[in-house]
């Protein structure tokens, strides 16, 4: 019996080969899109779900409270691990972590003649105890035994030596500011996991990094990150509450307040508002998750509406097997054996189609995905294929096995208000979803184009930045101000200077300030830029009040303030004023106007700008359209100063557009993904018309024989549909203006939707109603009325 099902659904695919087109290009463009979100999904879920003890491994955050509510960071004291391990039982192990990402360049790893680009971090000594990270050559226990014993990674030991043996105990030389000098080889460690967001190259001692700086060991600090593994059992609510205020159990200065999140969790729910969790990286999982249901259902419905457009070819072919004893629920099983085959059909198109498009894939969303198929991922591609045959198959099988045999062999069948409401919700809901995707990428597009274009404060055009090995040796200093020196001379540089850490990423807060007037118990915390000498000139900056840093070595006992920070200290006349923190006293010489010194997600903070001879990151102005040939000199000058280096420049702008790389790549996706959608919303259009067309024949050829004219039947159908499209504009709407209003909130800066998306996508949405629904409709305009009337 199934054999001969399958022979009587292949025969009806053959025949009716033009639908079956259609609806093999849908479904298998929508299989073709939920496989594809379903493999980005899985592998943002997956993404830090590599530590052996995952389940137990937390971070320590901050919250800061300041004018503008509370701030999150991951930025905690130096001390505050080995306090935490010592002093809380239900900690196991604890760890201080500088990550590669802190520093604002990588630094420069040599051996002989080899010199590479490499992320290195600094870790306290029980690293191995809270992250797995297993070692291929060394021991974990002397790994830290000393501060000039690293561990270097897999790919980087093949880089430097052509091999993983015998390479322990071998010298390196790394150049990344004060921490330039030479180490030895301790340790070689597998390359870091793909799914894995702390990326490094080398692993230094932490204890080297407080020696270098010392603010490591005061309270009121907060440059690098606290990890915990909680003992087995812990309940994290009352560990929270635990930990909450103990930084001001150590400093009553600090307002600063601890919580704990699961490490795997901070990838994809790592924003913050008022020191609450609100949401992430896990808003686009889920509505890429509901896209691509979304799409899937689109697809099934033009699969339904496309069925059911042909189905009074079959009807006689139903009457005439429930005249012979053929009962509903037999009918029921061959059309959906009949939907089984398209889908799986339009499967083996879909898994075609996923080898090819993957590579492209990755490009977009910066992912390595690679197709295995494995148990897992073929019991959801089988899955999601027949729950889409069943889907996709349900209506138009209930539909043909529910006519009644006297009925449909008398040919008295009409069409009931029932079976109109359906096609026609199915219809609503395919548009509904359609003008949602094209109001959300609009949206999407004018927020990233604000990003791009606003002005930040400083003129990050024409701008570009590179690293240069910088050792605290007296000479080596002297020969870095001297190159940075001639560079200025260069022609076509119009200003360069040199900064430490970077200018679009987040920084740490520094507390524990003094200054005239102060009130007792205030506590403002301050991004600290560590810059050179002529940096506010070079970006262009604004003085609201005072002067630039003076150029000689006196400028080290001078500050600079932002206008938030002079705001919140409440200082009136603030030059000449001066300031102390960590035992230091400073000038306050100049206010720069506000700019936004971190992404546009955060309003502007109180910062100020210490200033110093030369920084390891220089930064060039050049005047436009000298870049190629300038570029070209800084480069010789460069390798005069660095021979065997690589010159490795970026333009500024190129790093600030990087700040918002996921929402680009959302954008991205989007627009293919809502092209898709809508591509598959006019396939069903033009089933239905199809179908409509069919069903009015005898009403088109009337009419005709009336003296209608081809526009007027044109008009007359096409206007049922447009009054469809306004239902879905008119349910959509209000969905898109909340939905895209929540997405913008979570963006200090941010558009206003704007009534014009709204406008673009009713015009659109009616166009392409008019464009599918047309052809259908002056096809059956032009039809020769004698034959519709004698039609049947």
């Amino acid at each position: 019996m199934i054999q001969n099902y399958l022979k009587i659904a292949w025969r009806n695919l053959l025949k009716e080969r033009q639908f079956t087109l259609f609806n093999l290009a849908g479904l298998s463009t929508g299989l073709v899109c939920t496989l594809l979100i379903y493999l980005w999904v899985n592998d943002e879920l997956q993404v830090d779900k590599v530590h052996e003890k995952d389940s137990q491994l937390y971070q320590v955050m901050a919250n800061h409270s300041n004018d503008n509510g509370i701030k999150t960071i991951d930025n905690t004291p130096g001390v505050l691990a080995d306090a935490l391990a010592s002093e809380m039982p239900e900690v196991e192990h604890a760890v201080s972590v500088v990550p590669a990402s802190w520093f604002s360049n990588k630094g420069v790893i040599s051996f002989g003649a080899t010199h590479l680009k490499a992320a290195g971090q600094f870790v306290g000594k029980d690293y191995f105890e809270v992250f797995t990270c297993p070692l291929i050559q060394g021991e974990r226990k002397n790994l830290f035994a000393d501060r000039q014993t690293i561990g270097i990674s897999e790919e980087l030991a093949i880089k430097l030596f052509h091999t993983t043996h015998d390479i322990i105990g071998k010298t390196i030389k790394w150049d990344e500011g004060e921490m330039s000098g030479s180490y030895n080889v301790g340790a070689v460690f597998q390359n870091n996991p793909v799914n894995a967001t702390n990326q490094f190259d080398v692993l230094f001692n932490f204890e080297q990094f407080v020696e270098k700086r010392p603010g490591m060991k005061v309270w009121g600090n907060s440059d690098p990150s606290t990890f915990l593994i909680l003992k087995k059992g812990t309940e994290i609510d009352k560990f929270n509450t635990k930990i909450k205020n103990y930084l001001k159990s150590k400093d009553k200065t600090l307002a600063t307040q601890l919580f704990t999140i699961k490490y795997s969790d901070k990838y994809l729910h790592g924003q913050f508002e008022n020191g609450v969790e609100a949401g992430g990286r896990i808003t686009y999982v889920r509505l890429f998750s509901a896209i691509g249901i979304f799409i899937l259902l689109i697809a099934c419905i033009n699969f339904m509406n496309l069925s059911t457009a042909k189905a009074s070819g079959r009807i006689k072919e139903v009457g005439i097997k429930k005249v012979v004893g053929a009962l509903r629920s037999t009918l029921v099983f061959q059309y959906l054996g009949e939907s089984l085959l398209m889908a799986f059909l339009s499967l083996a198109v879909a898994v075609l189609m996923l080898f090819l498009l993957l590579p492209q894939f990755n490009a977009v969303t910066g992912k390595q995905i690679a197709l295995h198929f494995d148990g897992t991922l073929i019991t959801v591609i089988l899955g999601i294929t027949i729950l889409t045959g069943l889907v996709a198959g349900s209506y138009p099988a209930l539909y043909l096995s529910g006519f009644t045999p006297a009925t449909v062999l008398k040919g008295k069948l009409k069409t009931s208000a029932g079976e109109i409401w359906v096609r026609q919700g199915l219809v609503v809901f395919q548009f509904v979803v359609s003008v949602i995707f094209i109001v959300s990428v609009l949206v999407v597009y004018k927020q990233i184009d604000y990003i791009q274009t606003k002005n930040l404060g400083y003129n990050r055009d024409n701008i570009i930045h590179f690293e240069i090995p910088l050792e605290m040796d007296s000479v080596k200093l002297k020969n870095a101000e001297t190159f940075l020196s001639e560079i200025s001379a260069i022609p076509g540089v119009k200003n360069a200077s040199s900064y430490y850490h970077n200018l679009t990423g987040s920084h740490g807060a520094i507390s524990g300030f003094e200054w005239p007037g102060k009130t007792a118990g205030t506590n403002i915390e301050f991004s600290n830029l560590e810059v050179g000498y002529n940096f506010i000139e070079t970006l262009g900056m604004k003085l609201k009040e005072g002067r630039s840093f003076s150029q000689n070595p006196g400028a080290y006992k001078e500050i600079v303030f932002n206008e938030a920070a002079i705001k919140s200290m409440g200082l009136r006349d603030p030059i000449g004023k001066t300031v102390k923190f960590w035992g230091q006293e400073r000038q306050i010489v100049g206010v720069v106007a506000n700019f936004n010194f971190e992404s546009l997600y955060e309003t502007v903070k109180p910062c100020f700008f210490q200033a110093y001879p030369v920084m390891p990151n220089v930064m060039v102005k050049i005047t436009a359209g000298t870049e190629k040939q300038t570029v070209a000199q800084i480069q010789k000058l460069f390798q005069q100063y660095n021979p065997g280096l690589v010159f490795d420049y970026q333009f500024l702008d190129e790093n600030y557009k990087a700040l918002y790389a996921s929402e680009l790549r959302i954008g991205v996706l989007s627009q293919y993904f809502a092209g898709l959608a809508i591509l598959i919303s006019c396939l069903g259009l033009f089933g239905l018309a199809a179908f409509t067309a069919q069903r009015r024949q005898k009403e088109i050829g009337i009419r005709k024989v009336s003296g209608a004219t081809v526009m007027n039947v044109t008009l007359m159908l096409s206007m049922d549909f447009l009054k469809l499209v306004l239902i879905a504009l008119l349910i959509a709407f209000p969905i898109i203006g909340w939905a895209m209003n929540r997405w913008l909130h979570a963006f200090a800066y941010r558009v206003d939707i704007g009534i014009e998306v709204f406008v673009f996508a009713t015009i659109s949405v009616a166009l392409l109603t008019l464009l599918t629904v047309g052809y259908q409709a002056v096809k059956a305009a032009l039809m020769d009325p004698i034959k519709s009337l004698k039609s049947e």
